[in-house]
């Protein structure tokens, strides 16, 4: 079975269920052959937000006559043989950091409530210049940190409520995972695309530092904040990074090297070299563990070539994680922190203490942490063209052990290659006894989205794991 090319298998389908849970690249398809219009298909969508989204609480503004106008725009240009690609015509959303022009960004604040941007974040520019229909903005943690403003409502994990939905993306993992958009806008800048596809049940892609532009993005830390796609495939991932991916005159932080067609470079089926440090693979809980080796068994049988390597240490990397991520939220919030205590919630107030009391030394010694650690794992790649890791460090956690003290485990899997830089993918490999998804993370070299975007594609076309979606 190739990935993206079934519907998914359910026996509660209902009411249209079945056109909502197929893959970007199907609806793609139906669009393109002119058997589906993305008038009728984003009228759907939009009926589904209005019916479940008020109990999912995915979306913080939904935009029905804007997207119906982008819908309409596409059926007329495609009905004239004008055809964008496989964006087009297709509703996606976009994380509450992303500006919009005329729509509030909120960045998941209380502080930040009243902001309309008079421009469009340039991620949102090339959605829409590739014909995508954009139904709204999704609810987010605060400042794109660990907490959802308490002021604020937390989105549901669609396949369990009591299971945690995952930070800081929330709402983008909810509503792809719910029918209620093809695909979504994440952010991660310690594992915020990365957990909530985990927990969601789907393929969330951090590129490389720089290949995506953060124009027009909330900064939460400028330095290890990554834009990437979250869909319900590898395929549906790659369609989207091709068209986010790129240089950016905006963002002299872009990188300037080619973006490949990522949806064309998934044909290629030669089996890899994947390298897998055990002790750092099984050091989490068991399903976790057992997550991860019967990855590594499909990874085997599709003819990968297994190599056991060593990471380099990620404790103190990951200490150093927190308190960049401290200091650089602490300039990004100067405008408003202190001056506006009161509007903040308890978890990212806590980061801002914690960023402003840190020294010129304590900078100085993390940043040769970092740029040591990312030496090693550059170094990794000399043996391996990739890295089987867990994808989060707890497997999915409910709500009630997320309430409780904050568990060092959680971003041990995520947060060094924030700090590194490495483009990651996510994808599901398993689910829990509850019914819940598990999932594993492909870590590439510097500019090897491609790398694991194929491997994750060649996992998917021989299992079913990414086709399950949750009942609602």
């Amino acid at each position: 079975m190739t990935a993206g090319s079934a519907a998914p298998k359910h026996s509660e389908d209902r009411g249209g269920d079945a056109l909502a849970f197929l893959g970007l690249a199907d609806v793609a398809s139906l669009i393109e052959r002119r058997e589906l219009s993305p008038v009728e298909l984003t009228q759907h969508i939009l009926e589904r937000i209005e019916r479940l989204d008020p109990t999912l609480q995915s979306y913080v503004v939904v935009t029905p006559d804007a997207a119906l106008s982008a819908a309409t725009t596409a059926a007329d240009e495609i009905a004239h043989g004008t055809y964008r690609g496989p964006l087009h015509g297709v509703p996606l959303a976009v994380k509450d950091l992303c500006y919009t022009a005329g729509v509030t960004t909120a960045a998941g604040t209380r502080v930040m409530r009243d902001f309309v941007p008079t421009f469009d974040a340039t991620v949102v520019q090339r959605l829409k210049a590739a014909g995508a229909v954009l139904t709204g903005k999704l609810r987010m943690t605060e400042g794109a940190f660990m907490d959802h403003h308490p002021e604020l409502p937390t989105p549901l994990n669609p396949w369990d409520p009591d299971t945690w939905v995952g930070s800081s993306s929330s709402g983008s993992g909810a509503a792809t995972a719910a029918g209620l958009c093809y695909g979504a806008i994440g952010s991660d800048t310690g594992g915020s695309i990365r957990m909530p596809s985990s927990v969601n049940g789907l393929t969330g892609v951090k590129p490389t530092w720089g290949r995506v532009s953060r124009h027009g993005t909330v900064e939460l830390a400028a330095s290890l904040d990554h834009i990437g796609p979250m869909a319900r495939s590898a395929a549906d991932a790659a369609a989207m990074l091709t068209v986010l991916a790129g240089p950016d005159e905006a963002d002299p932080t872009a990188l300037l090297d080619v973006v490949p067609d990522y949806v064309e470079e998934l044909v290629d089926r030669t089996p890899l070299r994947i390298g897998v440090d055990r002790a750092f693979a099984t050091r989490f809980d068991d399903d976790t563990t057992a997550t991860v080796l019967s990855t590594l068994a499909v990874f085997e049988e599709l003819g990968y070539e297994t190599v056991d390597v060593t990471l380099p240490d990620v404790t103190e990397v990951c200490a150093d994680w927190m308190a960049t991520c401290a200091v650089e939220t602490a300039a990004a919030h100067e405008w408003a922190y202190p001056q506006r205590r009161e509007e903040y919630g308890p978890g990212l107030a806590a980061l801002l203490e914690f960023g402003r009391a840190q020294t010129a030394r304590d900078l100085a010694r993390m940043a040769a942490t970092r740029r040591e650690f990312t030496g090693r794992m550059r170094r990794v790649f000399t043996e391996v063209d990739l890295v089987l890791v867990p994808s989060i460090g707890i497997s999915s956690p409910t709500v009630q052990r997320m309430a409780q003290a904050p568990d060092p485990d959680l971003v041990v899997p995520t947060a060094p290659f924030d700090m590194s830089g490495q483009p990651t993918v996510t994808f599901t490999s398993g689910f829990t006894s509850r019914g819940t998804p598990l999932a594993s993370q492909l870590v590439g070299d510097h500019l090897a989205e491609s790398t694991v975007l194929r491997a994750a594609h060649a996992f998917q076309s021989v299992t079913e794991h990414h086709l399950r979606h949750p009942r609602l």
